[in-house]
């Protein structure tokens, strides 16, 4: 249920800030033109947009922290595994386990950095340039999106050491629509 829950979680805030960072450059970007309209000139001109590009900077660091951990949880991550599938069966195991936990460790270490320097920062007043927010907020994204990712390691790997079984996302599957047996495999049986 937990599970589920963060799951849930992760996958709405990675989705919620790619929407939002999209709408918001689409904003900025057609504000930018429309202010050279005389007409819209005396309106537009007064709105001050030059901090969008920077919230849509931390925006996009936040996806793609979180975005790494989903990538880990669903099998979408860009494996080279060509000398791996050559290997027997024992050594492919052992193989695979020794670089599951390799990136639980590295993801555990750059956490475990990323909360301490995030802590330092707390204690100081700096600030973001343009929007003026703590920094010490900007990065939270280090700690919370790396102890996320180390996580998801360790569940791949708990799942792995009991079914033998690596999470692999499937191309062709869309959630939420159903499969028809009667329907063509493949463009050229249309």
């Amino acid at each position: 249920m937990l599970l589920r829950i963060l799951d849930r979680l992760e996958e709405i805030i990675i989705t919620g800030l790619m929407g939002a960072a999209t709408v918001l450059t689409f904003i900025t970007v057609t504000h930018r033109y429309l202010v050279d309209v005389p007409v819209l000139y005396p309106y537009l001109f007064g709105i001050n947009l030059a901090w969008s590009q920077e919230l849509c900077i931390y925006m996009f660091i936040w996806m793609a922290k979180f975005g790494a951990a989903y990538g880990v949880r669903t099998g979408i991550h860009v494996g080279v595994d060509v000398l791996i599938n050559r290997l027997n069966d024992q050594w492919r195991r052992g193989v695979i386990l020794f670089g599951l936990a390799g990136g639980a460790l590295f993801t555990a270490i750059v956490g475990t950095m990323g909360a301490k320097f995030v802590y330092e920062l707390m204690s100081t007043d700096q600030t973001s340039p343009d929007l003026e927010i703590p920094s010490w907020i900007v990065y939270g994204c280090i700690p919370l999106g790396s102890y996320l990712m180390c996580f998801r390691f360790l569940q791949v790997i708990y799942a792995y050491w009991q079914t033998g079984e690596l999470p692999h996302h499937d191309m062709t599957h869309v959630e939420g629509v159903e499969v028809s047996q009667q329907a063509p495999i493949s463009l050229g049986e249309a």
